[in-house]
């Protein structure tokens, strides 16, 4: 995997070009200042004649008794919008050390427009996390393993009590792995708290959580940033008061013995948790590839939640989108379920009452794009047919997914929603440890954009209505290739 040079943080995509007049500082120093663009993006450049005597002031300063600093200030755009509307932007300054002939990037990462942190990058100095060699005679020669540069971080000077918050340091965790999502690991040191109390309580906060992680027998204080646990929710529930993806995150429900019998199965099982409110919001991810909110819900019949009951002739908006999509001959041909409205309230009431499934919608910006099932595999009749040696564990989840706007097919977006499904369903319980999909062999598209999703086909076999291949996403593989964008 490699690695993006020291210079390829996140810039801003504006560069200004306005040159001030150069002014002296004690007799001591000259600096030459590049600012912004006007707001209505017209150049500001200064008349070519000033601006050849500017330089040339510039020039003669330095080639004399004074230490020039150019700064370039970049104006960052929005990086991400977090789970409770919080903005995140990095804003990078290059200083470039005339004399010595040196530049230094510094980023700062700001929330709602008031700066948190800061970190620079190293140029020279890279780290690997390479803990299976470590008291082997590959410890610290390995090539295999991907090094990145080392990121020191710091708080802002202008931050109101000079201290980082640890609902911050997760905040600024998400703009880093957001920044430098190829990386597995991102190697820091706290090098810039004024308070080395803060820097402490910083340091046992990412280590508690699992957020990083220390080196077996490191003396450089250098801690190793971990994606696949950011991912999986570290450092969130217990440690501060942030919404994360899961926007009301539920204790684990206690493993005790249940039965299912019906027409299709008969199965010992844990009992399952009891369902969401209707219209719950379950999980909620801006889609950077994108630049788009995704939320999955539990599915409103009645509109209770937004109270489109009322507005939607008797109709809420979940209901008269599935019934809808159920009707158009692309979605039939995949579910079969074309039918009337009494046929589809069924279908939903169904579903609603059973213990096992889980109805979702799911949304781009707060419009209906698709419909979710989310089930517990145990007492599913897709259990009979793993094949030997592959048994459903008692978590395992499967899901079958409708996407019923035709404007957002195309481009990526389905490995995008489906990755955020799976994303949504391995943070819900972390005894989960895989999710299967059974989609018609019939239906290349779907299992395309299952494989792209990071599934693989594990068999093929017969249902009495169509013959299905069978997809398998595990936990660990689905947090180690970490495609979340």
């Amino acid at each position: 995997m490699a690695f993006a040079s020291t210079n390829s943080l996140p810039l801003a995509l504006e560069m200004d070009y306005r040159l001030t007049p150069a002014r002296l500082r004690n007799g001591q120093s000259v600096e030459m200042e590049l600012t912004g663009v006007t707001g209505n993006g017209a150049s500001t450049y200064p008349s070519a004649p000033v601006a050849r005597r500017l330089q040339a002031v510039t020039n003669h300063v330095a080639s004399t008794t004074f230490k020039p600093n150019a700064l370039k200030k970049m104006k960052s755009d929005l990086l991400l919008v977090l789970p409770d509307g919080g903005k995140v932007a990095i804003l990078t300054t290059i200083s470039r050390h005339v004399e010595q002939n040196t530049t230094q990037t510094i980023a700062e990462i700001n929330l709602d427009g008031s700066p948190i942190l800061t970190y620079t990058s190293s140029p020279t100095q890279t780290f690997v996390f390479d803990v299976p060699s470590v008291g082997t005679r590959y410890e610290g020669a390995t090539s295999h393993i991907p090094r990145y540069n080392l990121i020191s971080l710091g708080v802002p000077t202008t931050n109101m009590g000079h201290v980082l918050s640890i609902e911050n340091m997760w905040v600024s965790t998400y703009a880093l792995f957001t920044a430098h999502h190829e990386q597995e690991h991102i190697p820091i040191v706290l090098s810039g708290f004024p308070s080395p109390a803060n820097a402490e309580e910083i340091k046992q906060y990412l280590l508690t959580s699992g957020l990083a992680q220390r080196k077996p027998q490191d003396t450089q204080n250098v801690l190793f940033l971990s994606r696949a646990m950011f991912w999986q929710g570290s450092g969130t529930c217990g440690f501060h008061s942030r919404s994360s993806w899961l926007l009301a995150p539920k204790p684990i429900f206690p493993s005790v013995p249940s039965f299912t019998r019906n027409e299709r199965v008969i199965a010992r099982h844990p009992l399952r948790p009891t369902k969401p409110q209707p219209g719950e919001v379950l999980y909620r991810r801006w889609c950077t590839t994108l630049d788009q909110m995704l939320e999955i819900s539990y599915f409103d019949l009645e509109g209770v939640q937004d109270r489109s009951h009322a507005s939607g002739g008797g109709l809420s908006r979940h209901m008269a989108a599935f019934h809808r999509w159920h009707n158009d001959e692309r979605i039939n041909t995949a579910w079969g379920e074309r039918g009337s409205l009494e046929t589809h309230r069924e279908y939903v009431e169904g579903v609603l009452g059973d213990p096992h499934v889980l109805p979702c919608m799911f949304s781009w910006d707060g419009e209906l794009s698709g419909y979710l099932e989310i089930v517990y595999v145990k007492e599913n009749h897709v259990a009979q047919h793993y094949p030997v040696g592959v048994a459903p564990g008692d978590w395992e989840r499967g899901i079958h997914v409708l996407n019923g706007e035709s404007k957002f097919l195309g481009g990526g977006r389905s490995e995008i929603w489906i990755r955020s499904l799976l994303h949504y369903i391995f943070l819900a319980d972390p005894r989960t440890d895989r999710v299967v999909g059974e989609p018609s062999e019939n239906n290349k598209a779907i299992v395309k954009v299952a494989i792209n999703s990071g599934f693989h086909i594990e068999t093929v076999f017969d249902f009495p209505y169509k013959r299905s291949v069978m997809v398998l996403n595990p936990r660990a593989k689905f947090f180690t290739l970490c495609r979340l964008r």
